[in-house]
């Protein structure tokens, strides 16, 4: 009877080894044409990475280095547009989309941001998909400055709530603050006084903290 399963188990193998050869006999050419188009694939991605993307991260980021130089210092025009020789951050994405950074979208954003340019700014802004947290916030937060500027104080208003939740740190105590500040606008009293509470009670320590009590007292003597 062991005699009998093991023919049947060499035979079985004989069998699968014979279908396998006859496999490649009719295919052969087909494989082997398959295999050298990968390896021709393989080496065309190789070398568009090594030869032109990696030059192009460079350049993005030594473009990029001085951009932030000239964000730095305040000067939100030359940062943004360059001056000619170096290139701005909108010329930056424009030429290197996010080659240098995912925050290039967040600094442009910025920079429309302090130029009053509220539309291109929220289309930075909501362009950065960077996964730091407080740059994340941040830039929430900005999206909300700009509909402060639209005067849509509604859209303003969440995206400030959005951003305290996303930053639960110190500077959820400035979006919170901004969060209060805007649903006054709207005529929501007892939503404000919930933002200035909770930085009351969360962030006692924080630069809003200290003067809390005042929009707390403001809200309470309406």
């Amino acid at each position: 009877m062991a005699k009998e399963i093991k023919n049947e188990n060499a035979e079985a193998v004989v069998e699968a080894v014979s279908k396998t050869e006859k496999f490649f006999n009719e295919n052969g050419k087909l494989m082997g044409g398959i295999l050298a188009a990968l390896v021709v694939v393989a080496a065309g991605v190789f070398c568009w990475y090594k030869f032109a993307y990696q030059p192009a991260v460079v350049e993005a980021q030594g473009q990029m280095a001085i951009a932030e130089s000239n964000f730095r210092t305040a000067d939100y025009e030359l940062a943004l547009n360059g001056d000619g020789n170096a290139l701005g951050f909108a010329q930056i994405i424009d030429e290197y989309g996010a080659k240098a950074g995912k925050a290039v979208y967040f600094y442009a954003g910025v920079c429309e941001l302090q130029l009053g340019n509220w539309d291109l700014a929220i289309k930075y802004l909501q362009s950065y998909k960077g996964k730091d947290a407080i740059l994340k916030a941040r830039a929430t937060a900005c999206i909300g400055d700009a509909y402060v500027g639209l005067e849509d104080y509604a859209k303003a208003l969440g995206y400030f709530e959005e951003a305290a939740k996303i930053a639960d740190n110190m500077f959820a105590a400035g979006y919170l603050l901004k969060a209060g500040l805007t649903a006054e606008k709207l005529g929501e009293n007892e939503k404000a006084l919930g933002f200035y509470e909770t930085i009351k009670d969360q962030y006692p320590q924080s630069m809003e903290g200290y003067d809390i009590d005042k929009y707390i007292g403001r809200i309470q003597n309406k």
